[in-house]
């Protein structure tokens, strides 16, 4: 079976975790801890990096940190993975579903006219129209590693006092080359930025995630909450509820190890993408999904996007014909708006959203997919087109 993204392990993780354990550096109190935050926080621009234990942690301290209260409301995308829909509901706060653009990230637009049309800014900030709740935050999330159109996004919120907050879980690499923001790289623009180190993104600790921000107090804030809230480590002093979220030494050391061989990872998975371009090419009903023209992007997965009536499958039977041929494949995250727990909240005209849904497929995009195998996968397609 053709992966669909794994990570490539083949550096200096052996020796660095051999460190850790031969100098008995194994929890979150060790060098190679401070070392990942800071090697980060240079490589990304970010004033401060705070290691926690994964992304979803990350994205909830993020939220804490931001301000968001218990009722207040949380403009998300529908559109993604549901964990940070999951950390807006840890916080005690609503989500609110708003529709993507063509690179399947929350659209400007659609945020605009959300708070133009649906809400009113008052003494107390920007509120809900009919439920009266406050917007306290956007959670604005690079999908695939899409840099998000930001930069109108930013002034949006800066106008109206909400906080934005970047879901850069899969984009470590991703940075902006047009505009304003050119030579920023996702993660380090909004008020915080969460990074995401699971086995299948383009570095991985194992698990794992880093909260960005460039204000010291909120990093120093961060740190406090993510240590349990230790007023006094000695005497187990305690003044707030704090959380253990901390990454530990281990899986920095191997944090470390990969983020030395992040330009060579992202080089590659970029090359994936434009070679799966160039074969796919002129292969009626299906499309290489586009990544923004505004951005230098990591390109973490390759999507295809499936017409069912020119291509002869849909996506469903494309998945289950590419299984048949030792290829994995994963279909779009199922729109939050439609998950259970989350069906009775508002959902702002989502309709692209869900119409990428229902035809887009991810292919194999690791680091290490060899040229034989990125041809079979193209095979696999094309036969699924004869069919």
């Amino acid at each position: 079976m053709i992966p669909l993204s794994i990570p490539e392990i083949s550096g200096n993780e052996w020796a660095y975790v051999k460190e850790c354990l031969d100098t008995g550096w194994v929890s979150s109190a060790g060098p190679f801890v401070n070392r990942f935050e800071q090697e980060i926080a240079h490589r990304t621009g970010a004033g401060h990096a705070v290691a926690v234990v994964n992304g979803t942690a990350g994205l909830q301290l993020a939220l804490i940190l931001a301000g968001v209260r218990p009722g207040d409301a949380v403009l998300v995308p529908s559109l993604t993975f549901i964990a940070p829909i999951n950390a807006v509901r840890y916080v005690g706060a609503e989500p609110v579903f708003l529709d993507c653009d063509d690179y399947y990230n929350m659209a400007p637009e659609a945020l605009l006219r959300f708070l133009d049309d649906a809400c009113v800014t008052r003494v107390n900030g920007c509120v809900m129209k009919d439920s009266g709740r406050r917007i306290a935050a956007v959670i604005a999330v690079h999908v695939f590693g899409n840099a998000v159109d930001l930069e109108p996004m930013l002034s949006t919120c800066r106008e109206r006092s909400i906080a934005l907050v970047e879901d850069a879980t899969e984009s470590l690499g991703t940075r902006y080359s047009t505009g304003a923001l050119a030579g920023r790289h996702t993660g380090s623009i909004g008020d915080f930025g969460v990074l995401s180190f699971n086995g299948n993104k383009v570095i991985t600790t194992g698990g794992g995630g880093m909260l960005l921000t460039s204000d010291p107090a909120a990093a120093a804030k961060a740190r406090y909450l993510s240590t349990q809230a230790k007023d006094d480590p000695i005497r187990y002093v305690h003044d707030e509820v704090g959380y253990n979220w901390r990454l530990t030494n281990v899986q920095a050391a191997i944090g470390v190890a990969q983020l030395e061989r992040l330009d060579e990872f992202v080089a590659a998975r970029r090359r994936h993408h434009a070679r799966y371009g160039e074969l796919l090419a002129g292969v009626s009903g299906l499309e290489v999904a586009p990544v923004p023209p505004w951005a230098f992007n990591n390109c973490w997965l390759t999507a295809v996007r499936i017409d069912a009536s020119r291509f002869g499958m849909d996506r469903e039977q494309t998945m289950a014909h590419l299984q048949t041929k030792g290829v994995e494949s994963r279909p779009l995250w199922h729109p939050n708006h439609l998950q259970r727990p989350y069906r009775d909240c508002v959902a702002w005209n989502v309709g692209r959203s869900v119409s990428l849904w229902e035809q887009t497929l991810n292919i194999p995009s690791s680091a290490g997919l060899t040229d034989e195998q990125l041809g079979k996968v193209v095979t696999a397609l094309r036969d699924a087109r004869g069919l």
